[in-house]
């Protein structure tokens, strides 16, 4: 089954019949035989192609194939792009990205019947006996057996030259499926006498590269690498230097439009690559078309799906929105309850809090105030000290000159002039700090007596 689905999908895209039970007709008529049935078809579909090359002199270029001998064949009588489907071997496929999972959309280019305008001649070589055995390539080794032979080919020939891509041939083929061209291939034989001269005067010519790095995407390959072998041996290359066109079609499977073999001319090539451009511009513009539609389209559902679903979740918003604020609103009323209370008690906290300070200071102020006891009268033992504060204000008393540091911080403290308990007594001229290791000095071992100016100082 999968055998017959793909004949008839590829019979679909070559002859541009869209009809499948017309398509299975034709094909159970001959046989299920591809080949003959596509050739029977475009036959007897065959209308004007042998007016398009001139009767003095057939073109045998567009179809250089040369026997081992050397012997020219003759050219189809029916001079239109011939060409033939090329299966590859699944170890070049498998070089690519899976390009095998996109078959369907590499045939859009051979589907809608305009595939069948351009073919005036179909060759189709009989098939080989069974695929290549080699071993499959990795994605890793196509592309850098194709960065190899870039690298190689741009060293020994200079610009002007074709910008030969490096990635494998399915990718390279993939690329050229998204830039609605075709692909041309150039398959290089390092041994080959004619190669360097067919590079140089032909392939690098100023007029060859410039044509075909701006109608094609190009991919080369030297036959020592392993994929540039297993592609020569699918073209079926029998002459060198060796050019193909072609193009991706379904599955497996690519359409070889054109093949040129041997020495050919600059004029010769560009000649050839310009009528396989013609014929097959029906194709490329076919599908840079339907792909624009398809994309148009896209867009179009996108958007259409796009305003269905807005239009559907609107009141579904709006319902969701109504219920959001609700809740919003509730949770605001019980956040804002909750920090009134919780302000409320934090306030009366705190003014409990500065009530048993305040009541603390009180009774340290007063405890200190009762153990300094009554200011003495002057006297010889008597000291004299004035107490300056950082607010400008000034206090005044005398003591006992065997009174300690410490008395004076108490009396400091039992004013209740400052607010803060961290600070240092000081005396100028000199300058001397009175810190907690005087505090056990006496006025007069500290030099305080009989009279002391004093500053607080805050810490």
């Amino acid at each position: 089954m999968v055998d017959v689905a793909d004949k008839l999908a590829c019979f679909q895209a070559v002859t541009g019949l869209e009809d499948p039970d017309l398509c299975t007709e034709i094909l159970q008529a001959h046989g299920w035989d591809l080949e003959l049935a596509i050739s029977s078809y475009t036959s007897s579909n065959q209308t004007s192609a042998s007016t398009i090359i001139s009767d003095s002199e057939p073109h045998d270029s567009l179809n250089r194939t040369q026997s081992a001998s050397g012997s020219e064949l003759a050219a189809p009588p029916n001079p239109s792009i011939a060409w033939k489907l090329v299966t590859l071997p699944i170890s070049v496929i498998s070089g690519g990205l899976g390009l095998v999972s996109g078959a369907v959309g590499l045939g859009l280019w051979a589907a809608g019947g305009v595939l069948s305008y351009s073919l005036g001649m179909v060759g189709l070589g009989s098939g080989r006996g069974g695929e290549s055995s080699a071993r499959l390539v990795s994605v890793s080794a196509a592309a850098s057996e194709a960065i190899d032979f870039v690298a190689a080919f741009e060293r020994d020939y200079p610009v002007p030259r074709p910008n030969f891509v490096g990635e494998g041939f399915m990718d390279a083929l993939q690329r050229s499926r998204n830039a609605f061209k075709l692909l041309f291939v150039y398959l290089h034989s390092p041994d080959h006498p004619d190669s360097p001269v067919f590079c140089e005067r032909t392939l690098c010519s100023e007029a060859v590269a410039a044509f075909v790095n701006e109608n094609f995407v190009a991919w080369g390959a030297s036959i020592r690498a392993s994929e540039g072998f297993k592609m020569s041996n699918s073209l079926k290359a029998s002459r060198f230097p060796f050019c193909a066109v072609v193009m991706p079609t379904t599955n497996q499977r690519i359409a070889l439009l054109q093949q040129v073999e041997g020495p050919t001319s600059p004029e010769e090539l560009i000649a050839i690559l310009q009528r396989v451009i013609d014929e097959c511009a029906p194709v490329l513009v076919a599908a840079r078309l339907d792909a624009e539609e398809r994309r148009t389209n896209m867009l179009l559902r996108e958007e259409q799906d796009a305003a269905y679903r807005a239009a559907l979740e609107a009141d579904q918003a709006r319902e969701r929105q109504r219920r959001e604020e609700q809740e919003r609103l509730e949770r605001e009323a019980a956040e804002a309850e909750r920090k009134r209370k919780e302000e409320e008690e934090a306030r009366e906290r705190a003014a409990l809090e500065a009530a048993k300070k305040e009541a603390a200071r009180a009774r340290m102020r007063q405890q200190k105030a009762l153990s300094l006891g009554d200011e003495p009268e002057k006297g010889p033992s008597v000291t004299q000290v004035l107490v300056r504060f950082p607010t400008g204000e000034r206090k005044e008393r005398r003591f006992h000159s065997t009174a300690t540091i410490q008395a004076l911080y108490d009396y400091v403290d039992s004013l209740g002039c400052l607010e803060v308990e961290d600070y240092i007594l000081v005396s100028n001229f000199p300058r001397v700090a009175y810190g907690p290791e005087k505090l056990s000095l006496s006025l007069k071992e500290a030099g305080l007596h009989p009279q002391a100016s004093l500053f607080v100082e805050l810490n």
